[in-house]
């Protein structure tokens, strides 16, 4: 019998720790997000009185929250700041939602952050100015929300970032020359917005970049030549701008280039040497 009573007592003694335990600061941070964007609507809600580990989307690692993945999940309302005490958060992902208001700046504070993924919502006002403190940052993707204002310049300390997409917004102002600390980025894309200004040649240095989407813009000039050195390119989206002149012999023969898009400037872009497959596609 104390057998039996002793082996009850030492399981109800490690019985916590089958349950995560994740800090009331993060546990009370995620209720914020559930209560803030109308969980109780959600397609697949939490139930606030169980353990943590078992809320959809949420992913735990060595007691602290390391993703929260709630794409597609009918998610309405804003971000709220707190989001800022997830602390251990690598991957965002609150896509495909109704999501409003602003990118909280607190959110630049959890410099664990690889991924941010906020595409096809309703955000608006301007990308937090100091957006570049997460150095940690490999994917940045925003597309098909209502984001205004110039890119922060700070947005160009990302050098570890791989993907840039921030298409269908409604971004202004020009790409800063210090692009080329971007070494990193295989996707660049600013496709259907209100920026302007010259193609900066430093782009020609990003050695690794496969997909340039500049098209729907008011970006004018000539196009560098320099971005001949773009070995890796496959998408060259041009077209609805001001550009003028040619495109250079060199860049129309880049080695992987399959997708190139240079009509509707107010001066045809010619391009020159012999043809190849040009297809003028919108980039996903």
């Amino acid at each position: 019998m104390k057998k039996i009573a002793s082996l009850i007592l030492f399981l109800l003694t490690i019985a916590p720790l089958s349950y995560s335990q994740v800090s009331s600061l993060e546990k009370n941070a995620l209720i914020d997000l559930y209560k803030s964007t109308d969980g109780i609507n959600w397609n697949t809600n939490w139930d606030l009185n169980k353990d943590v580990q078992t809320w959809y989307g949420v992913t735990i690692e060595n007691n602290t929250v390391t993703e929260v993945n709630l794409s597609m999940n009918n998610l309405d309302g804003a971000i709220p700041s707190t989001i800022a005490n997830l602390k251990s958060l690598k991957s965002l992902n609150l896509g495909f939602n109704r999501l409003s208001g602003i990118i909280p700046s607190e959110i630049t504070s959890i410099k664990s952050l690889e991924t941010i993924q906020l595409f096809m919502n309703q955000l608006e006002g301007e990308l937090p100015y100091n957006i570049g403190e997460l150095v940690n940052l490999k994917k940045l993707e925003l597309f098909n929300n209502l984001i205004t204002g110039d890119l922060p310049i700070s947005i160009y300390n990302l050098k570890n970032l791989e993907v840039l997409q921030l298409s269908s917004n409604r971004f202004t102002g020009t790409i800063s020359e210090s692009i080329k600390n971007m070494k990193n980025l295989k996707t660049l894309s600013l496709f259907d917005n209100s920026m302007y200004g010259a193609i900066p040649s430093q782009i020609g240095t990003l050695s690794v970049l496969k997909e340039l989407s500049l098209a729907n813009n008011l970006f004018e000039g000539e196009v560098p030549n320099e971005l001949s050195n773009l070995s890796e390119l496959e998408t060259l989206l041009l077209n609805n701008n001001r550009f003028v002149g040619v495109i250079n012999t060199s860049i129309k023969n880049l080695p992987k280039l399959v997708n190139i898009g240079f009509n509707n400037n107010p001066k045809e872009i010619e391009i020159l040497a012999k043809p190849i497959t040009q297809n003028s596609i919108n980039p996903q």
